[in-house]
This record gives structure tokens, C-alpha cells and sequence, in this order.
């Protein structure tokens, strides 16, 4: 049993044999004299949490020219903005109306709402008026348009008769 330590260690708040400095003098010399070392910690005292930027890193891929979402529009937030006035409602009156948050149709109503349809439907059926729905974006300009024909030779093509294609 040559390994173990059998002495009493003191953990709590014993005197250590060491003093610190009460000053901010005595702590600058006990520091210069290498009798105290001090730990750099980052972070510490913030009450910012550690993945605080990444939120900002998101937010720059998302607004990136190629990833960019589409939005409702002008036109559709004003449409829906003149419908509500229209019936004398407010937009959380609205919002309740079609189960949705009122968030939601104030985001629809700056034009900043990326499109549902089905909150759009919802929309037009409380109001009881036709808005204007936002365009789709146009495909790659690789991207050659099938015909009808074609298309049904291609699903043909991958089908047996009677069920899909069985696994060889």
C-alpha cells in the first residue's frame, strides 16, 4: 500500500498559511513578486450567453444573395391592411379570428412574412376579398420546361406493368 496518502487535508476555510494582499497595492506587488498568480477568464461576470453569436452568423447566411426568402410583398400587406380597415378590425382581432398570432399579420402586413398559402386562404376568407398572391420565382435558367408527353414517358419508363419496379 505504497501508493495511498494517509495525511488529514484541510478543504474548507482553514487557514492555508497564506495570506492575500487586502490592497490593491499589495495585490499588485504580491503579483509582481510571483507569490500570487491570476487566471485571465473570458467571459466571466457577462450575462451573455456563449451562443450569442451565433444568431448573428445565421442570420448573415440567410440573407445571403442565393438563400434569400422570398417575401409576401407591399402590394399583399397593403391589400390585407385595407381589407381590415375596411371591416373596422385591429390586427389582433384578425389574428385571433384566423387562429393565427398577431405577429403574423403584422409580418404580412410590412411585407416582411415569407408566403404560406394557407394563412393567405385563411386571410381571404375572414376578410371576404380576393389578395394578391406573390409570384414564384422563376427556375434556373438551365432548366428546360417538359412537355406533357414527355413526362408521362419518363414516369412510364420507370414503372413495370402492374406495380413499381421490382429490386434485382
Amino acid at each position: 500500500m505504497e501508493g495511498q496518502d494517509w495525511n488529514t487535508v484541510n478543504v474548507g476555510k482553514g487557514n492555508t498559511g497564506r495570506s492575500l494582499p487586502k490592497t490593491k497595492q499589495g495585490m499588485a506587488s504580491a503579483l509582481r513578486t510571483g507569490k500570487v498568480q491570476s487566471e485571465l477568464k473570458h467571459g466571466a461576470g457577462s450575462n451573455s450567453s456563449a451562443h450569442s453569436g451565433a444568431n448573428v452568423n445565421a442570420r448573415k447566411l440567410e440573407e445571403s444573395e442565393e438563400t434569400k426568402h422570398a417575401t409576401s410583398g407591399k402590394s399583399l400587406g397593403q391589400a390585407i391592411m385595407k381589407a381590415r380597415m375596411a371591416k373596422k378590425l385591429t390586427q389582433k382581432q384578425l389574428a385571433t379570428a384566423i387562429n393565427e398570432k398577431p405577429q403574423v399579420v403584422g409580418q404580412y402586413e410590412q411585407g416582411s412574412a415569407i408566403p404560406n398559402p394557407q394563412i393567405i386562404s385563411k386571410l381571404e376568407r375572414q376578410l371576404n376579398c380576393r389578395l394578391p398572391r406573390p409570384g414564384k420565382k422563376p427556375k434556373a435558367a438551365g432548366a428546360t420546361k417538359q412537355t406533357g408527353n414527355q413526362a408521362q414517358q419518363k414516369k412510364a419508363a420507370n414503372l413495370t406493368r402492374g406495380g413499381p419496379a421490382k429490386r434485382r
